[in-house]
């Protein structure tokens, strides 16, 4: 039985046909994923990812536009009873000079470029947002 609902909110940050992804450890598993993370109470998602962006990266985004709402039932495969709603944007970084890895379990970031026929994802719903990242912009 599902019994908490987990809002997570990614930023595609797109520059010269790449987008920046984050090679990550979580819970034991490396894994690639867009800068972003869990929507805190008394936080509007915009403000979330912004927040994000600067915790992780040192960096101020500017939203470009909405990418994705994740529109089917997506239950947690890292914690039990635990749902999914996983929002995607379009941002820019501000000013790229400021960026630095601030979070411990990053271990890089790489802008990979986008292409239709090898999506890079292991999350169900990364992969979506990336098929529409690459609608958008192939």
């Amino acid at each position: 039985m599902t019994e908490k609902l987990n809002v997570r909110v990614y930023g595609a940050a797109v520059k010269d046909g790449k987008v920046l992804v984050l090679h990550e450890e979580y819970v034991g598993q490396n894994l690639l994923k867009l800068p972003g993370g869990g929507l805190e109470l008394g936080e509007g998602v915009t403000d979330c990812l912004r927040r994000e962006f600067e915790e992780e990266l040192n960096v101020k985004i500017n939203i470009v536009s909405h990418l994705y709402t994740q529109e089917h039932f997506v239950a947690s495969r890292f914690r039990e009873n635990e749902q999914l709603l996983t929002i995607y944007y379009i941002v820019e970084i501000a000013d790229e000079t400021e960026f630095l890895i601030m979070d411990p379990c990053i271990e890089k970031t790489e802008w990979l470029p986008i292409n239709a026929a090898q999506n890079p994802f292991v999350l169900p719903v990364d992969r979506i947002a990336y098929e529409k990242l690459c609608e958008r912009f192939l």
